[in-house]
């Protein structure tokens, strides 16, 4: 017997989506020297706490004046990635000769995150964007999953806000703000050491993201460093 079946579409079904993330990138640093921008992530991708994926890139330069480092989930940051990817293209298209700045896509990804966060689907991740703007000042500023964002000449999303934070801003006060970039990727270097000590998402493999106004965007690395751990005997709990 032939069944006239008619699918109808019911939007009052509820639906459940993933309200936390599952690979997991831990902190993104940024850091503005005298010429320009800087921002480090390691390349480790956490599945829970299994350090699942370890050469994974959290950094990108999105065109010769603007780069990105993101931490959180690992595909929020490849889907916003594709549209920010899909976004050059369309701008590149005009032909007018005109790119995103840092500031614009600061901007654009708060509203995103913003957005969705708006609409109880977050994503989870925290972003922090750089480059030279308009007037060829170095840009640097940070947009976190509930659409809030902020600029600062030192930046840390994740572990590295509790950690990172202190050991910038302490060396920006004592040298008034005046990096170089050398001086500038040694403190990053630095914060990163100490995070791979206190924070258990964290690898001692990293990427750099550089803009600078001369020399525009390009990233470095993979580099890695070795941990001394003959001081964790004195660290109380240690077994």
């Amino acid at each position: 017997m032939a069944t006239n079946f008619k699918f109808q579409y019911n939007d009052s079904i509820e639906t459940q989506r993933s309200q936390q993330p599952i690979c997991t990138g831990t902190s993104v640093l940024g850091l503005v020297f005298d010429k320009g921008v800087v921002i480090a992530a390691d390349q480790l991708a956490s599945y829970g706490s299994l350090a699942r994926f370890r050469n994974v890139q959290r950094v990108n330069c999105v065109n010769d004046r603007t780069i990105l480092g993101c931490g959180g989930d690992y595909a929020d940051y490849q889907h916003i990635a594709k549209l920010i990817e899909q976004k050059v293209i369309d701008e590149s298209s005009y032909e007018d000769e005109q790119q995103i700045g840092p500031k614009a896509l600061h901007n654009w990804i708060t509203r995103v995150q913003y957005n969705k966060r708006s609409k109880m689907d977050p994503l989870w991740c925290s972003w922090v964007v750089g480059g030279i703007d308009e007037d060829g000042k170095p840009y640097l500023g940070l947009s976190d999953r509930l659409g809030t964002s902020y600029c600062s000449p030192h930046i840390a999303s994740g572990f590295g806000n509790y950690l990172a934070i202190p050991l910038m801003r302490q060396e920006y006060e004592a040298k008034n703000g005046k990096f170089t970039e050398t001086e500038a990727i040694e403190l990053l270097k630095k914060c990163l050491h100490v995070l791979f000590y206190r924070d258990a998402r964290s690898l001692n493999k990293y990427q750099l993201a550089i803009v600078t106004a001369d020399r525009g965007s390009r990233i470095e690395g993979p580099f890695s460093f070795t941990g001394e751990w003959e001081f964790a005997k004195t660290i109380s709990g240690y077994e």
